[in-house]
């Protein structure tokens, strides 16, 4: 099908919600994704930080595939092998106590907010129900995550959303003592905020926040759903700010390509969900499950070393290029602001060159696949710096 056909076919049948790069991708291997046209671009998105293990990874597609000519689906009011090895698996790799399985971020985060509730109302009484969140944090697309995702952009048009959460400032301890109440059940945050531009929280505030939240006895939530499995160079970002939240969502890089979602709780929540509280058609689905197993098998301590070195390797790449005024992140989650041109443009034109890149706000958002290679970040980076140059020549005239 060509390029034209697809746009229109798109236009017609699919609802407008995402502004596409024109770009309509036929197949993948690694870093390196070719379009209906035939041309190669190297990647930088992980289909935003999903594909872990890059596009079609040989023994990841072997998995799928063996798992889908074995048993494609069954539901919760059975057991099946992959989701109970998979479970083992991520609590034994991550020292949480149990795990539920959803299909995505949004949907681990609505677990988590669920068992935050029933944790405090179990314990102490309904009025404990309110969860305290971040500006500028981003938890989903659901009326209840959107109503945790502290940004107000997020909010128009969608009112009323779900009640019960409240905003603190980030890296500001006394605004998340001041906002607490006898309402309060739970603080949840993300240790880089993807979606508000890739900034990452300072260590003492997430530090400080998570001995006052055990004080309180509130729930610490963390939503790893972008910064979990491997992606900021150890399993969980947590591991980076010296902590163990009571709860941690992951989604994205857990199946490599699959829709998959997890809740990983610790000792205090570990059986607060019973029968009937919580469900999912989907969750657990066999082939996502022996997809994320694969990933788990690969995302070892070698993997995560490179990413750290890969990482620390773009940076400085990065810092040396003209217009970029700052570069945040952790390991193979980066994100570029600069002087002059915003991350889309810049994003933009780079595509036109063959090379893939992500915006967060204003900034150019990097999120490549653990296992790209040394020449291929050469090749990603050796286009954005002809991209930048090019626009600050432009930007001169």
């Amino acid at each position: 099908m060509d390029m034209e056909t697809i746009k229109e076919w798109d236009g017609r049948y699919v609802a407008g919600t995402y502004g596409r790069f024109p770009l309509a991708a036929e197949k993948g291997a690694g870093a390196w994704l070719t379009a209906v046209d035939g041309k190669e671009y190297v990647d930088f998105t992980s289909g935003i930080g999903v594909n872990a293990l890059g596009f079609c990874d040989p023994d990841w597609a072997a998995a799928v595939a063996r798992q889908a000519a074995t048993l494609n689906h069954v539901s919760n009011l059975y057991y099946n092998v992959p989701m109970v090895t998979l479970a083992k698996t991520l609590c034994e790799r991550t020292d949480y106590d149990k795990v539920f399985f959803a299909n995505s971020g949004a949907e681990a985060n609505e677990g988590a907010i669920k068992t935050a509730r029933k944790y405090s109302q179990d314990k102490y009484s309904e009025d404990r129900y309110e969860i305290l969140t971040l500006v500028n944090s981003f938890h989903g697309r659901t009326v209840t995550t959107l109503a945790a995702t502290g940004q107000t952009a997020f909010h128009e048009k969608f009112m009323p959303l779900t009640a019960g959460f409240a905003y603190a400032q980030a890296g500001d301890l006394e605004a998340i003592k001041e906002k607490v109440n006898r309402h309060t059940c739970a603080v949840m945050l993300e240790f880089i905020q993807g979606e508000g531009g890739v900034v990452p929280l300072d260590r003492d505030f997430v530090q400080k926040t998570a001995a006052y939240c055990a004080e309180k006895d509130l729930l610490l939530i963390a939503d790893e759903v972008q910064t979990g499995v491997g992606r900021t160079g150890t399993f969980l970002a947590s591991e980076q700010f010296g902590i163990k939240p009571d709860i941690t969502t992951l989604a994205k890089g857990l199946g490599g390509g699959l829709p998959i979602g997890a809740v990983l709780m610790g000792e205090k929540c570990a059986d607060t969900l019973g029968p009937g509280d919580h469900g999912s058609t989907f969750g657990g689905n066999p082939i996502a499950a022996a997809g994320a197993l694969e990933v788990l098998k690969k995302v070892d301590d070698t993997l995560l070393a490179e990413t750290v070195r890969k990482g620390a390797y773009i940076r400085r790449r990065v810092q040396a290029m003209p217009m970029v005024k700052s570069v945040t992140g952790l390991g193979l989650m980066i994100g570029v602001e600069f002087t002059g041109c915003t991350g889309k443009e810049a994003a933009d034109r780079a595509l036109g060159k063959g090379a893939m890149f992500l915006t967060a706000k204003q900034k150019l958002r990097m999120l490549p696949p653990l296992t790209i290679t040394d020449a291929e970040i050469d090749r990603g980076m050796d286009i954005l710096q002809e991209t930048l140059t090019e626009l600050q020549k432009q930007k001169e005239k």
